[in-house]
């Protein structure tokens, strides 16, 4: 990603920081946002509990501070300052920077993951390479994408872009969806894709997880098939990714 690029990105989130958590545990109505993250976290869990956990563009700290319930040591960066300032206030270890230039040693961690960021990210090749780069050899990358075959990604296209701020809305950053043919293009040599989980299977729309016995059903949905080929078809795919 070019320097304007990640200047207009730190400054898309700085004005959403103020914003972020609005939608959010505990004011999330639908529950939906809950599900998405409950849904990231146990596709991480299995490969971070008692592990050395980075989170590449860790916002606020909302999964973070989970991640560092299970990991011997839980760390993040992010590119927003507004963000890290409130994931700061949660008593979190956190830097300003970027995913594609991370500022830590060779094998430094055990796992890499990155959530709901790379999307937004231009370079993606750089990015998972430098995720890669800090993890040990026969540790994991686990890196969240926007899949171009979902029917959230034919809603982001065809729908208005959601507003994030009183003066910005979703078009104010670059965004990116790419299709599972194009996955293993991207990977650097040193990883090796190991397994896919899917989120936000079937569940076409947020407000139907407040429909009583339906959103019990769709949440039970979305936990079951996230392992199986149906991820293929998520909105988000959740690359696992091994360091060789």
């Amino acid at each position: 990603m070019v320097d304007a690029s990640l200047e207009a990105t730190k400054r898309y989130y700085d004005d959403f920081a103020s914003w972020y958590e609005n939608e959010r545990r505990p004011n999330d109505a639908s529950g939906y946002h809950a599900l998405i993250d409950d849904l990231e976290i146990s596709a991480l869990e299995p490969f971070g509990r008692g592990k050395e956990v980075l989170e590449c563009g860790c916002g606020t700290g909302l999964l973070l501070e989970r991640i560092a319930g299970f990991a011997s040591r839980a760390e993040g960066v992010d590119l927003s300052s507004g963000m890290l300032e409130k994931a700061r206030e949660r008593g979190l270890v956190v830097h300003e920077a970027s995913v594609t230039k991370l500022p830590y040693a060779d094998a430094s961690f055990d796992v890499a993951c990155s959530f709901k960021v790379l999307a937004h990210v231009e370079a993606i090749g750089d990015a998972l390479s430098e995720m890669a780069r800090v993890v040990r050899p026969g540790g994991y990358v686990l890196a969240e994408l926007y899949n171009g075959w979902s029917l959230r990604a034919l809603g982001k296209k065809f729908g208005p872009a959601r507003r994030i701020s009183s003066t910005r809305d979703e078009s104010a950053v670059y965004t990116r969806f790419d299709s599972p043919t194009a996955w293993r293009s991207m990977l650097p040599a040193s990883l090796e894709l190991e397994g896919i989980r899917g989120v936000r299977i079937v569940t076409p729309a947020a407000q139907l997880l407040r429909v009583p016995v339906l959103g019990r059903a769709l949440r039970a949905l979305e936990h079951g098939l996230m392992g199986t080929p149906a991820a293929y078809l998520a909105g988000f795919a959740v690359l696992v990714l091994k360091k060789r």
